[in-house]
């Protein structure tokens, strides 16, 4: 099939690179001239596991393109998927000027019958909404508008691409769903379901599954903080809890809070959703409330530490990617730490082994950037770690007792055993977990 990918962040270049991979021609289009430049000369813009080798494939072949013509991108693609931002507003809505402004534009170039995708996370009704922007210009016969949401997690997204839980499609046309029936076969050969039903409830669904998570991480790091209030090992409780099949073992693990570029806006659009329909969504709200507390948990640990008083303090920090196998700092919590430490005087020299120039275009040299995990630790008086990245998991001890002025470390990600920690010479505190003295 041809088709056209409309935006080429995360969720677009994934989309297009990975139906290309099925034999589909896929022209992706983006308004920024530099960006599709360096695609076209083979450049992945985003780090994402296992893109690249898919976007190389793909483009050496011809069938992944790239262009800011619109128009030329439409052209000759039967499907045509909108995979642009809906960054949160002003009052904590999903804003739609680019998926809107985009489906006006195509009410006046497109000339034959197209199926027009909502890629994107958008709020309950979008789907008519776009519909209603397409026929300024369009009779019916012309288009069907679909809400086909994405679940991808940054990281592995290419394999929840290639081999999706689960493919949910919001339709109510017969054409449409011959249509995304076909374009999907290739990801569902093992039998995992494609989920058709009304346009509303697809766009409801994604918002709940990712609200639902972002809840079960809060709740975790509740009960993590009461942990240690009460002398409990939140390790033993998540195993205790996990164990129940009804509960599951994932996302109960507990950290300095849930970020990234879903989890924190689709919340909030949600929310507002629910406001908006005179609906009071009391455990959406203690949500919100609960992870932004909890992204500065570990700067009020490093706080009480030094007794309140950490002007001239050299704070080391291991990570700042919102999650490993990303370059994605979007409501990361190292930001609101490095914030907070800032704003109390620290200095703070910062590793990720992804997402130090994108943290770069943030903060320029109010923090530093070492070449490495021991370099940032340096002649440090605390080490925070806020990542979970594996590389951080094999630490070596001996090597960082040696750069460490004071031996502290403040884990974010408790991604060391409390039994090992006990014969090493460190202060360590770790998330929901009793403190190690040595």
């Amino acid at each position: 099939m041809n088709i056209c990918v409309v935006g080429t962040g995360y969720v677009g270049l994934v989309t297009g690179t990975c139906f290309a991979e099925t034999g589909n021609h896929v022209t992706c289009v983006d308004i920024d001239q530099k960006k599709v430049e360096k695609m076209k000369n083979g450049q992945v813009p985003i780090f994402e596991p296992g893109l690249n080798v898919l976007f190389d494939r793909n483009t050496k072949i011809g069938r992944l393109k790239f262009t800011t013509s619109l128009e030329e991108g439409i052209k000759d693609s039967e499907v045509i998927f909108l995979a642009l931002p809906t960054p949160p507003g002003a009052d904590g809505s999903a804003d739609l000027k680019y998926i809107l402004g985009v489906a006006k534009d195509l009410s006046k170039i497109i000339k034959d019958y197209k199926v027009i995708v909502d890629k994107s996370t958008v709020p309950v009704g979008t789907a008519e909404k776009v519909e209603g922007a397409l026929k300024e210009n369009l009779s019916n016969d012309l288009f069907d508008v679909v809400s086909n949401p994405e679940f991808l997690r940054e990281g592995v997204a290419v394999d929840d691409f290639m081999r999706p839980d689960r493919v949910v499609i919001g339709t109510s046309s017969t054409k449409a769903t011959q249509v995304m029936t076909k374009l999907y076969k290739p990801f569902v050969r093992q039998g995992n379901p494609v989920l058709f039903m009304d346009e509303r409830s697809a766009e409801m669904t994604k918002y709940a599954a990712n609200s639902y998570l972002a809840t079960r991480i809060t709740f975790m790091n509740e009960i993590a903080n009461l942990c240690e209030k009460v002398g409990a090992n939140v390790d033993m409780v998540r195993k205790g809890m996990g164990s129940d099949n009804r509960i599951g073992k994932r996302f109960l693990f507990p950290g300095v809070g849930y970020g990234g570029s879903c989890f924190p806006k689709d919340v909030q659009a949600l929310a507002k959703t629910a406001n908006q329909n005179e609906y009071d969504f009391e455990i959406l709200k203690s949500v919100m409330n609960v992870n932004e507390k909890q992204k500065v948990v570990l700067a009020d640990k490093i706080l009480r530490y030094f007794d309140n008083d950490i002007k001239g303090r050299k704070i080391a920090l291991w990570g700042l990617a919102f999650k490993p196998n990303t370059d994605d700092i979007r409501e990361a919590p190292a930001l609101y730490i490095i914030d907070k430490l800032l704003e109390n005087g620290a200095t703070v020299t910062a590793y990720d082994p992804e997402a130090m120039d994108n943290v770069k275009k943030l903060y320029g040299d109010k923090i530093s950037y070492a070449t490495d995990a021991y370099k940032a630790t340096q002649n440090a008086d605390a080490l925070a770690i806020v990542t979970e990245w594996n590389a951080f998991r094999t630490t070596d001890f001996d090597k960082l007792k040696m750069s460490l002025q004071n031996k502290a470390i403040f884990d974010g990600r408790n991604l060391f055993d409390i039994e090992d920690m006990k014969g090493r010479d460190f202060y360590y505190s770790s998330i929901g977990r009793a403190l190690v003295l040595n």
